[in-house]
């Protein structure tokens, strides 16, 4: 059986205040036109469909059509919600979906409820473990503590007891969205930790044949059973390096798995370049990146005049704009958001502790409390969400 891996879409999400719609617009074209073109047998989308909870209308739209365009071509599709999506809006109409082929997965207490799909060689379960906010799904799962590793693991116990009640020689595939251990994080995710982790070990998917993940945005393998297809587009500069693919999956007779990516349209490329603001114009090396998206870092000593205008000129799609003197205070000179980027909720709170008491850090106890307080207003978000 053949699958095309995919997730975190993130449909409705701008790069840097530019809309992102007509290249995820592109990318579910290239999809489509994936899953007929390499005779897929089905479509599996680990999560993120959406970048908020109440997405806007243009991206609700994008949604409708792919899902219209998938079921005309009569592959079904598996997909689950992600810690961006709303689990409860996601799901509305499933049960009238799932008479299309559209399995929407977004209900935690059905984890161990397979969609059962057959080949030539027999039957194939593919179970759905949506987005598991600790606080919320310990009970539901009977999982012994309120954690990403308890939680997940719970789920899986209901995964392997469904699947050693079915025929021998079942193959089966787990949807998940989660940070998995070894894989590689961007500045673009969502930090989930709770209780200061945030990241479960590969082995919580042991005794299924392929664990399709979503979450991290780059895609990652990390055994050949555990992968990451990654997000289809670049949403930050440190994907900059990425390769955006989705994975072409063959499950053989055995429950062997062979992977090829795919790759997906790049709207524009990304650059990262860094030095004084006369370099920057005058370096013909840099050519190649005149018609980038660009992030520059200006090394200058002192900040140089009207320095977005002059990049402008020669990069026009000049997004982000950082200042990181060779010389002199360098992070003086660094926006707060800059300061900010790829630090955990934990970590800016400790760093506020620290410079509202003149540099004395959180002792243990302090940053256990942060923790707990943090974690709180976590599932209290999650709660609110589920209310409205």
């Amino acid at each position: 059986m053949r699958f095309l891996h995919t997730s975190d879409w993130h449909l409705g999400r701008s790069f840097h205040r530019v809309s992102m719609l007509s290249a995820q617009r592109a990318f579910l074209d290239h999809l489509v036109a994936t899953v007929r073109d390499r005779e897929a047998d089905a479509v599996l989308v680990a999560g993120d469909v959406y970048d908020r909870a109440v997405p806007p209308l243009a991206a609700v739209g994008l949604f409708d059509d792919a899902l219209h365009r998938l079921a005309a071509l009569g592959v079904p599709t598996v997909m689950i919600s992600g810690n961006h999506d709303s689990a409860r809006r996601l799901g509305v109409g499933s049960g009238l979906l799932r008479q299309a082929g559209v399995h929407l997965r977004t209900d935690p207490a059905a984890c161990g409820t397979p969609v059962l799909l057959d080949d030539a060689h027999g039957p194939v379960a593919l179970y759905g473990l949506p987005y598991l906010e600790p606080a919320m799904v310990r009970d539901t799962l009977g999982a012994p503590r309120a954690d990403h590793a308890a939680v997940l693991g719970a789920a899986m116990d209901r995964v392997r007891d469904d699947l050693a009640a079915r025929p021998g020689g079942t193959r089966s595939v787990v949807l998940a969205h989660a940070f998995v251990t070894g894989g590689t994080a961007s500045d673009s995710e969502r930090d989930i930790t709770v209780g200061g982790v945030a990241s479960v070990p590969a082995a919580v998917f042991d005794g299924v044949d392929y664990a399709a993940l979503g979450h991290l945005h780059g895609c990652q393998t990390l055994t050949e059973r555990v992968r990451y297809s990654g997000s289809p587009l670049a949403y930050s500069f440190s994907e900059a390096a990425h390769r955006k693919s989705s994975w072409l999956v063959d499950l053989d007779a055995d429950g062997s798995v062979h992977a090829e990516r795919v790759d997906c349209p790049v709207p524009r490329p990304l650059a990262r370049i860094r030095g004084p603001l006369e370099q920057l114009l005058d370096d013909p090396a840099l050519a190649r990146h005149e018609d980038s998206w660009v992030e520059a870092t200006l090394t200058d000593a002192s900040r140089p005049h009207d320095p977005m205008a002059r990049l402008a000129q020669r990069f026009p799609h000049t997004l982000s704009l950082v200042f990181d003197p060779d010389e002199g205070p360098a992070r003086s000179t660094a926006s707060y958001a800059q300061r900010l980027r790829g630090r955990s909720d934990q970590e800016i709170a400790e760093d506020f502790v620290a410079h509202v008491r003149s540099g004395r850090a959180a002792d243990d106890a302090e940053r256990a409390e942060l923790r707990s307080a943090i974690d709180e207003v976590r599932a209290a978000d999650a709660v609110a969400e589920v209310a409205r």
